[in-house]
């Protein structure tokens, strides 16, 4: 079992900066790939972005390519997304997930094993 518990969510105007983190804990870190995906209100969970079980690897929706940076510190087990120039339409909930190494990047949800609870995330224009 891996728990997984985001935190740094909040308000923030269109164009600032907000750094998600999610903190794992169970099995070993380094076993999974992470990813970040997201859910805004009457929509479905789609993929954000998702980092490698070494960090080398990185792959992100192209709608948030060139503002978003996903990272790891596998020492602290510990996912980040550090989110910039937002946008209202990046308004959602934000989930962390854990992904057992298989073929890389996963982008779909079933190749996830563990969710975290989720983070609100709201940008006012």
């Amino acid at each position: 079992q891996v728990q997984l518990v985001e935190s740094g969510g909040g308000s923030v105007q269109a164009g600032g900066s907000r750094r998600l983190s999610c903190a794992a804990s169970g099995r070993t870190f380094t076993s999974y790939a992470m990813g970040w995906f997201r859910q805004a209100p009457g929509n479905e969970r789609d993929f954000v972005a998702t980092i490698s079980w070494s960090g080398s690897n990185r792959y992100y929706t192209d709608s948030v390519k060139g503002r978003f940076t996903i990272s790891r510190d596998n020492a602290k087990n510990t996912v980040y997304l550090q989110m910039n120039r937002l946008k209202s339409e990046d308004t959602a909930v934000y989930y962390c997930a854990a992904a057992p190494r298989g073929s890389y990047p996963p982008t779909l949800q079933y190749e996830y094993d563990y969710w975290g609870q989720g983070t609100q995330v709201t940008v006012s224009s």
